[in-house]
């Protein structure tokens, strides 16, 4: 066995050891809440929390927390311990189901957009049973959502699920229309993270750089990305170290951590996962950036995580590889005749009909400032939403508007030239990476 199956999700309560550590039926109550949405009771939680915090005592772990996602572009955590003291001078070691469900963090010092008064303090973080507990520093992190004491979403989860289980009821109507009845619909999603590194030294020396996260002035550099020399360039040794130490933390947390490696602007990288449940892969990247910026000092670095750190080169997107699987079947796979595959094309033209109609909350979702800097800078899209289907699905469209038959290309050899070099098709379009909505194929 390799080191990374030694060590892959060696920090997560994940399915294989709640498998090995539940009651038979303990697990497979668990399993239907987070497959089909069902609740879960009292007794249930208080068996698994039981088992967890066994699980966190033997990895180390002292103490557990409600990790969640407010309103201001982080993570946060209140680390409570498992100790409950005895008259006797001892402790007990517990964690109950209801420590396990609920939380109740002061709600009054999170942004909440103006929907309470400052005096409001109560809130309360919920646990989220599809994503998995891990284990950071010692401490036990839940994943949970966090809503005001009235029910208003204060963070970026509840949403987020909220719009999942929407998704996935009208996929359901949909696909029942054709026969098909899941038990799961859930929309999947692999964000690629783009990052830049520099050194310690340089970086004490903006104060811009360390309020901000980026240059406000200052004369440009005698060497920017003109040559692309630096895209999939070779790999910096102490970069290298930073890229082996992230992989091996993300490996142990059951992050997918797939692809590396130097992105066009100097200085700049990208780590990209395997795509996977979006609400998940959520977490994961939030995760995957507090690691980079935990790691990257080790090698005498920092990790700049601003859209727009530097002007005159590139900034630093998140492309996000996002569809909709059904009981694991990707429903935006077009199969060799996508204008044969009538299922395809009413997700297709689904997709397109959502994205014309809600343009403008999706511009909203990312309109930060850091990243309204970026839009429109060099290789970012356009601060315009549009879709690029490519020839051949935009063909299939045209056909379909103009009531005629359309029939899908053959695939093109590339004549390469050399014998020795193997057979290379091309795909059916070429990709557009510049696009804001992009069918990629």
């Amino acid at each position: 066995m390799s080191r990374i199956n030694d060590i892959y999700g060696e920090l997560v309560f994940n399915d294989s050891v709640m498998q090995a550590r539940l009651p038979r039926a303990t697990y497979e109550v668990l399993s239907q809440t987070v497959k089909e949405g069902k609740p879960l009771n009292d007794e249930i939680a208080n068996v698994v929390a039981h088992a967890m915090k066994e699980w966190a005592i033997e990895k180390g772990a002292t103490h557990y927390c409600h990790w969640f996602q407010p309103l201001n572009g982080i993570t946060s955590e209140k680390h409570d311990s498992f100790i409950s003291p005895k008259s006797d001078g001892t402790t007990l070691l517990r964690f109950s189901g209801k420590e396990l469900i609920k939380g109740e963090p002061d709600a009054s010092n999170f942004p909440s957009g103006g929907l309470r008064a400052t005096f409001e303090a109560r809130g309360y973080t919920a646990w989220d049973p599809t994503s998995y507990a891990f284990i950071k520093d010692e401490v036990l992190c839940i994943p949970t959502a966090f809503v005001s004491y009235t029910g208003e979403a204060l963070d970026k989860k509840t949403p987020l699920l909220r719009s999942m289980d929407a998704i996935s009821a009208e996929v359901k109507k949909v696909l029942k229309l054709f026969g098909k009845e899941p038990m799961q619909v859930i929309t999947t999603v692999g964000p690629e993270q783009e990052y830049f590194l520099i050194k310690e030294e340089d970086y004490a020396k903006r104060l811009d750089l360390i309020l901000t996260g980026r240059t406000l002035f200052g004369a440009n550099p005698c060497k920017g990305q003109d040559l692309e020399a630096h895209y999939f360039g070779a790999i910096r040794p102490n970069v290298n170290r930073f890229m082996r130490e992230l992989d091996d933390e993300l490996w142990k947390l059951d992050i997918p951590a797939h692809t590396k490696h130097n992105e066009v602007a100097p200085a700049q990288h990208e780590l990209a996962p395997i795509f996977m449940n979006a609400n998940a892969a959520i977490d994961a990247n939030l995760i995957t950036m507090e690691q980079m910026r935990k790691l990257a000092p080790h090698q005498g670095l920092i990790c700049l995580q601003h859209e727009k750190p530097f002007r005159g080169i590139n900034g630093s997107g998140k492309h996000n590889n996002w569809s909709i699987a059904a009981d694991g079947v990707n429903l935006f796979d077009p199969g060799k005749t996508p204008f044969e595959n009538l299922q395809f094309l009413v997700f297709l033209t689904a997709v397109i009909k959502a994205v014309d109609e809600y343009q403008g909350l999706l511009r909203m979702s990312i309109a930060t400032a850091g990243n309204d800097n970026r839009l429109g800078g060099f290789e970012a899209p356009p601060a315009i939403i549009s879709i690029y289907l490519g020839a051949e699905l935009e063909a299939v469209v045209k056909a379909i508007i103009d009531n005629k038959t359309h029939t899908s290309s053959e695939q093109v050899k590339i004549e390469l030239g050399p014998d020795i070099l193997p057979s290379v098709f091309k795909d059916n379009t070429d990709r557009n990476r510049t696009s804001p909505f992009a069918f990629t194929g």
